[in-house]
């Protein structure tokens, strides 16, 4: 093939996946072999980006230690093109073959170079004929491919430099888009801290992460930010909810299709699962997956290979499940509404979000947050709140979280008109919210004071009491605020009205 023509092949504006599987083919074509692969370095490991020939799903995506012997390794190591005799060569890795029906008979292996004469991957040529009789090892032949070799090696250089820039400029705009809208994890109540302790020791892992929360928690903030302390930050992080579309259509959005697949494919289509190949993939809403999806998500996990619909063939995929639900996974078992097997799967590593109502201690700084960045974004004066507001505010139950507290601080921003905010300007249902009041964050004792509407600076003295007696207190305590409602008295207590029963038997408190 002429140069020029092979120039025109790799010119134009394609992706970095294309012009890999352009420039293999290429030289694949003008040796006359059907099988080949690129191998690039990333960090200790050197990882299979491309491949060609019939089993080239079983080597794609494959990584290879560097503190192991292996072809690609040796070229690495000594930028030099060399020739080898597969499964004979010492340097040859022939476990990468071990299920493959054909093996390779004879390997050219070629570095690949950066314009700055820094190596970072590897092509291999391979002949799997019977005697390795197809590969032309000519001088003039060998001259041409060499050329060829050195002119796709720059291509592709200039493209992954190219990439790696424009991946950087991504998670900058990520970062910068982050700061202006406030979505960052914020929070200096000890359960959160715990919660920020998980995230830490999670990130540095690839084990599956099942964030559970009640809506409104902040459990795709928790997930990103996982994300951002992992090593896989530098690639995509996709988002799928599961309960935001049909069944049928969450299939194909996570494993893609072929042109043909069903009606209206018109077009191969990469699914989440594959697009996201190298980075992170978070499954909102877990437990409204249907059922039979289960299965195939299951297996696609546990063997790392997804197979896209209506195609023959698998593909392997490397990434990080994190996954988030605000629904009792092991009831949906018990009820046959849940996978046991992918429960266990994805249940590797758990975190709890506690609600806001179970870190009271946060909302003044959500508040003050909130109150800053809305102010910067509509360019206004920043709001301020008197204390009784701010206790009034504490005081709420906030069913819908952070969410709704977020949005809440929106509205308040349009709707008061003064800059000080009185509890005059807060919303009924947030004034007459007679049912659970809290005093004001005790910094020094590190605790809220409970205390009732009729008598509100009354307190238990707590020295000296049982267990037991403390729970009588606390039983009798929600009784009398819900006029001895036992069903209204288990919600507040955060119990099933049968435990809450049971336990009231127990006390031997009359209802």
């Amino acid at each position: 093939m002429p140069y020029v023509s092979f120039l025109k092949e790799l010119a134009g504006e394609i992706s970095i996946q294309e012009l890999q599987k352009r420039f293999l083919k290429l030289v694949l074509n003008l040796q006359n072999v059907e099988r080949g692969s690129i191998w690039i370095r990333k960090g200790d490991v050197i990882e299979c980006v491309e491949a060609e020939g019939v089993e080239k799903h079983k080597i794609l995506g494959m990584q290879l230690d560097m503190e192991k012997n292996s072809l690609v390794r040796w070229v690495l190591e000594n930028r030099e093109m060399t020739i080898a005799e597969g499964g004979v060569d010492k340097r040859h890795y022939a476990g990468v073959e071990d299920d493959f029906k054909l093996k390779s008979k004879l390997i050219l292996c070629f570095p690949l170079f950066l314009s700055s004469g820094e190596i970072y991957g590897v092509l291999q040529v391979i002949d799997t004929s019977s005697q390795g009789a197809r590969l032309n090892l000519k001088p003039e032949h060998m001259k041409i491919l060499q050329d060829m070799v050195d002119i796709g090696s720059i291509a592709l250089s200039n493209a992954l430099v190219r990439d790696k820039h424009l991946q950087r400029v991504e998670h900058l705009t990520r970062t910068i888009d982050s700061m202006y809208t406030g979505r960052f994890i914020h929070g200096v109540s000890r359960s959160f801290s715990k919660v920020l302790e998980l995230v830490d020791s999670y990130a540095a892992t690839d084990y599956p992460v099942l964030i559970y929360g009640e809506s409104g928690t902040g459990k795709e903030i928790i997930a990103r930010e996982i994300h951002r302390r992992s090593r896989r930050n530098t690639k995509n992080m996709l988002i799928q909810n599961c309960s935001a579309i049909p069944t049928h259509l969450l299939e194909s959005e996570l494993f893609g299709y072929v042109k043909g697949a069903f009606t209206g494919a018109s077009q191969n289509r990469a699914g989440l699962l594959e697009a996201a190949n190298g980075g992170t993939v978070f499954l909102d809403e877990l437990g409204e997956m249907e059922y039979g999806l289960q299965a195939k998500v299951l297996r696609a996990l546990e063997d790392n290979i997804i197979k896209p619909l209506g195609s023959p063939q698998s593909r392997r995929i490397n990434l990080r499940i994190i996954s988030a639900t605000n629904k009792n996974l092991e009831k949906a078992i018990a009820c046959g509404e849940f996978r046991q097997d992918l429960f266990y799967r994805l249940n590797v590593l758990p975190v709890s979000l506690p609600p806001l109502r179970r870190r009271r201690e946060d909302i003044p700084f959500l508040v003050e947050h909130f109150l800053k960045r809305e102010s910067e974004f509509m360019k206004t004066p920043r709001k301020t709140l008197t204390a009784e507001t701010m206790r009034k505010l504490c005081a709420y139950r906030w069913p819908g979280n952070i969410r709704e507290l977020e949005n809440f601080i929106r509205q308040l921003m349009v709707i008061c008109p003064a800059e000080t905010v009185e509890p005059g300007h807060l919303p009924t249902y947030i004034l007459e919210n007679k049912w659970e009041q809290v005093a004001p964050f005790d910094q020094a004792r590190e605790k809220y004071i409970f205390y009732s509407e009729e008598s509100p600076r009354s307190t238990i003295n707590i020295d000296g009491m049982s267990w037991a007696d403390m729970e009588r207190v606390y039983a009798e305590f929600v009784l009398e605020k819900t006029d001895g409602n036992i069903s209204r008295a288990a919600r507040l207590a955060n119990l099933s009205r049968s435990t809450f029963d049971s336990r009231l038997s127990r006390l031997q408190i009359k209802k």
